[in-house]
């Protein structure tokens, strides 16, 4: 599933055909994706200016002129192609191309722009969506209510200190806890996790002082996890699969991958001899090093608090 530097990469490329411009024409070539389009969805976008395009974690909100904004996800394999008018062909995010993906029988929702741009999404699995819901109502809609803080919006270690306090969660199930902390995925969360020194399994309460303060291991973290996602950001994201792109261009930061998909090889890290280690975590790849990633202790509190967790649900 594209994460929140895909997602941004796709918001980028969407915004100049999008913005400023009006739905002229909007064809649905079927009455759903993951759910069914919301009643007169074609109409209801039909005349509408698009006023901004926003990313919130790894959804795209397109405020519109009636006081309404389009939500769209992407889910597993949901793409954007994009044809602009003096010919270039944008199609931002091509990260997960599989055979099936781009090809025309899976292009599900049609949008002529009056800039002359057609904005095509197209998706093999149909695991994304389309929603539309007030605009002063959207941190409250159905998608963002219980939606966690934005990583690259000020994370610190003091937020992540407050997050997971007392929490005998394993850290990476933490980080991928949306609730928390939105946007991240098992992609940057290994990265980050890498890159801060820590194990995945630690419990997450671990990087909270006794009286709520962060420990230096949530400082290294957060700072960590902002470094990773701008960097992704900055690289167009991570292709995972070859592809051919309609302008030639691809996420690069796979590239820079430390320790995601490198199970057995050298660790990056300068002067440690350690290799990549996959373990599985609530079905999920995990890939770490095991020398300079080691398994924290858990504080003795932390300890009681999971005996007594694990007594009372069993």
């Amino acid at each position: 599933m594209p994460e929140l530097p895909e997602v941004e990469t796709v918001r980028r490329g969407l915004e100049p055909a999008l913005v400023g411009a009006r739905f002229s024409r909007v064809t649905l070539r079927r009455p759903n994706l993951r759910f069914p389009f919301p009643e007169q969805f074609a109409g209801r976008l039909e005349g509408r200016a698009v006023t901004a395009l926003a990313r919130r974690a790894k959804y795209l909100a397109a405020a519109l002129d009636s006081g309404e904004t389009l939500i769209m996800h992407l889910g597993m394999s949901g793409r954007f192609d994009v044809a602009m008018p003096d010919g270039r062909n944008l199609s931002p995010g091509d990260f997960y191309l599989e055979g099936a993906q781009g090809v025309p029988k899976h292009d599900h929702v049609v949008m002529a722009m009056s800039s002359g741009a057609t904005v095509t999404y197209n998706d093999a699995r149909r695991f994304g969506f389309m929603d539309l819901v007030p605009s002063d109502s959207l941190d409250t809609c159905r998608h963002f209510a219980k939606m966690g803080v934005e990583p690259l919006d000020g994370l610190t270690g003091a937020v992540i200190a407050g997050l997971f306090r007392g929490k005998v969660t394993p850290l990476k199930a933490a980080l991928l806890d949306q609730r928390l902390i939105a946007g991240l995925g098992n992609i940057y969360v290994c990265e980050a996790l890498h890159r801060a020194r820590l194990h995945p399994e630690a419990a997450a309460g671990s990087l909270s002082r006794a009286d709520g303060r962060p420990t230096p291991q949530a400082n290294a973290l957060a700072r960590a996890i902002v470094a990773v996602l701008t960097e992704a950001v900055e690289a167009g994201g991570s292709t995972l699969r070859d592809y051919a792109h309609t302008d030639g261009s691809a996420g690069s930061f796979q590239h820079a991958f430390r320790v995601y998909d490198r199970t057995g090889l050298t660790c990056t890290r300068a002067g440690c001899t350690g290799t990549v280690a996959r373990v599985v975590q609530s079905g999920r790849s995990t890939f770490f090093c095991a020398t300079c990633q080691p398994p924290a202790v858990e504080p003795a509190d932390l300890r009681r608090a999971g005996r007594q967790f694990r007594h009372k649900s069993g």
